[in-house]
């Protein structure tokens, strides 16, 4: 209730009344897309989904289906093809250089250009969708999935989003296909990708987070109480 009375205030305030969210079938946009739902009404959210080369057919099925459940308008933008043609422009000044997160981030950058576009066209603004989990440790893309007007769930950690998200479903006769709440999460943004490959378990992670941001302990004392080797926390 607080995340959509802010967002409904926010959005007031700023003189908007529709919104986009980038849908990508994971846990994090569907929470936004109910929360944008409760906030203005499913008439003015519109869900935006932009597979890429490495996107599962399940995330864009998910996104379809939640888009449908919850009766907001639903988009499919694909960037694939612009992303290979950046590759052609970029390869030659790139050189020998091996594939690296680099190429990851234009798929993100190439999706936050994509809102904006639709936001300045249709005076809709973009509600990003990254949780506190990811922007604490840096896991998110400068002008990419951070392009916006409001970060909705940014204080958010992410074993709460998964919370939130079962009572969105109480609320929206569970328009989060359970699926979403099952897959392990990921960017997918090279083959195979999983947010485990980058991050602890989020369980860890947001235990860690919470005693360092909010709790102001330090890394050996809470390498200590977590159980958790110091390098870790660090």
């Amino acid at each position: 209730e607080a995340l959509v009375l802010g967002t409904r205030d926010y959005l007031g305030k700023c003189g908007f009344r529709r919104v986009l969210v980038g849908l990508s079938g994971g846990i994090d946009s569907s929470l936004t897309a109910a929360i944008a739902v409760d906030a203005v009404g499913r008439e003015n959210v519109t869900g935006v989904a932009m597979p890429g080369p490495f996107s599962s057919e399940h995330s864009l099925t998910d996104a379809r289906d939640m888009a449908t459940a919850l009766g907001i308008r639903f988009e499919v933008a694909p960037v694939g093809n612009t992303y290979t043609e950046f590759l052609k422009v970029l390869d030659p000044i790139f050189g020998s250089a091996e594939r690296d997160v680099t190429e990851e981030n234009l798929q993100a950058r190439l999706r936050g250009v994509t809102l904006m576009a639709l936001s300045n066209k249709w005076n809709s603004l973009v509600l990003t969708t990254g949780n506190k989990s990811e922007l604490a440790v840096g896991y998110c893309t400068l002008y990419g999935d951070m392009s916006g007007g409001l970060a909705v769930i940014s204080d958010v950690p992410k074993t709460l989003v998964y919370e939130l998200s079962r009572e969105a479903n109480r609320r929206h006769n569970g328009a989060i296909p359970e699926s979403v709440f099952t897959k392990p999460p990921s960017a997918e943004l090279r083959p195979d990708q999983k947010d485990s490959d980058s991050l602890p378990p989020y369980e860890t992670l947001d235990a860690v987070l919470k005693a360092y941001v909010e709790e102001y302990e330090r890394p050996a004392a809470i390498a200590s109480r977590l159980e958790l080797p110091l390098e870790l926390v660090r």
